[in-house]
């Protein structure tokens, strides 16, 4: 019926309420885990994973070419799970890389800060100090991963369906008001529309992976967006004929599509390799 992405503060029970969801409405629950591990599979090396991986790049990390691989791979990975339906995916940016999807319920769950220190001073044994580091550290990785790959903030309330403060409400409060949210938002025609509109853009992120991995098309910032049979394809390129070659690359991949191109043409554009 549905893909739920659910973004979350530290200490704000966002697995756990994931968890009990996924249980009494039998969805899939997508943890962190299986995102990195089908990164990897799909061809991002494992130890550089750390550097981006819901965190904050460092100045370096930020500007050489891993970077925009990672995204690239991730975007597939989120696209590849919400296209099964009926899903949950928490942190690593779905709730941006999946935004205007009409069948989404994008969540995002708060709680008081006194509240979250605690949670973490009884699980990790924490004293006030310990704990508040990390909130501190998360937020501002959360923050800075947000910003760096997407250019928004994931605490900004227009990019969600709803905010829940799990200070307030328990556990089984929360999927009760989920579960009731669900059922009112999400239609038929919602659905079959969200299906399309996940199938194309993963689609798109997947001819995208092809022109820069399989066929080494050195395109900054490549992206793919597709209406019907038109691919259309952005980015920058540095020279004219690069931008030609994708294209044409891009209709022998896709033969039944019209592909057109809105690449921006930079010459002496240089990237951080």
């Amino acid at each position: 019926m549905a893909i739920i992405s659910i973004s979350r503060q530290v200490a704000a029970l966002g697995d756990e309420i994931a968890t009990a969801l996924a249980k009494k409405i039998g969805y899939s629950f997508i943890d962190r885990k299986q995102i990195e591990k089908r990164i990897v599979e799909l061809g991002f090396p494992q130890e550089k994973l750390s550097k981006y991986d819901e965190r904050k790049p460092g100045f370096f990390a930020s500007l050489v070419k891993d970077r925009d691989e990672y995204l690239n791979y991730l975007q597939y990975a989120e696209l590849e799970a919400a296209s099964k339906g009926n899903c949950i995916l928490i942190g690593r940016g779905a709730f941006a890389i999946l935004e205007n999807v009409p069948n989404l319920v994008a969540l995002r769950f708060v709680s008081n800060d006194g509240v979250r220190l605690e949670r973490l001073k009884k699980e990790f044994s924490w004293n006030d100090k310990q704990a508040q580091q990390r909130i501190d550290e998360s937020a501002n990785n959360r923050d800075g991963f947000h910003k760096s790959f997407f250019n928004i903030s994931n605490s900004d309330p227009q990019h969600f369906l709803a905010t829940l403060n799990t200070s307030i409400l328990s556990i089984d409060e929360a999927v009760s008001l989920i579960e009731a949210l669900i059922k009112i938002h999400i239609t038929a025609k919602k659905e079959a529309e969200g299906k399309e509109e996940v199938e194309q853009r993963l689609k798109g992120q997947r001819l995208v992976n092809q022109l820069i991995f399989d066929f080494h098309i050195n395109i900054n910032f490549l992206r793919a967006s597709i209406e019907g049979n038109v691919v259309t394809l952005m980015g920058v390129a540095d020279s004219q004929g690069l931008a030609e070659r994708a294209v044409q690359t891009a209709a022998r991949i896709l033969p039944t599509c019209e592909v057109r191109s809105a690449i921006s043409i930079v010459q002496d554009f240089k990237s951080y390799q």
